[in-house]
């Protein structure tokens, strides 16, 4: 059982982290964003590096905001940075018009990428792209899609 000192330091040395990885490479700015996260319950273990949030997950960060059932944050303490987000259940992403939901994701922060899988689906205004997996590249702000199915609505014309 952690002491409510260590949970606390925890969170805030999480929340450190997370502004500096997440926020700088999701950002389109040079300057960081605050990082806003919220859940039901924190649950942190500094002897593994791992921080779980559960309870309807809200991560924001400037233009850029990740929903879930539950997060684990996998963390490097020695490096002061995030290495991987682990969100289950209810996943969505949402950037801008941009909208990506699935059961399962997987944020890596070397690769600056998001694995989306269990029923992905790309939502941009009425247009929809699902597939097997969605993977995001976030610098790039490009995505690529295993086993597409892509329905794009036609803009009606304006007389």
């Amino acid at each position: 059982m952690l002491k409510p000192f260590s949970i606390i330091r925890s969170f805030l040395f999480l929340l450190v982290v997370f502004n500096t990885s997440f926020a700088s490479t999701i950002g389109e700015s040079e300057e960081k964003e605050p990082v806003v996260i919220t859940s039901q319950t924190l649950t942190a273990d500094n002897k593994n590096n791992i921080a779980v949030f559960e309870g309807t997950v809200v991560a924001k960060s400037g233009d850029i905001a990740m929903y879930s059932d539950k997060m684990t944050v996998f963390y490097s303490e020695a490096e002061k940075k995030i290495a991987k987000i682990h969100a289950v259940g209810h996943v969505k992403v949402h950037k801008k018009e941009t909208a990506l939901f699935s059961d399962e994701a997987i944020y890596l922060n070397d690769d600056e990428k998001i694995i989306f899988t269990g029923n992905p689906k790309a939502v941009e205004g009425e247009n929809v792209i699902t597939g097997k997996e969605i993977i995001f590249y976030i610098r790039d702000d490009r995505a690529v899609v295993r086993g597409s199915r892509v329905i794009l609505q036609n803009a009606k014309k304006l007389n």
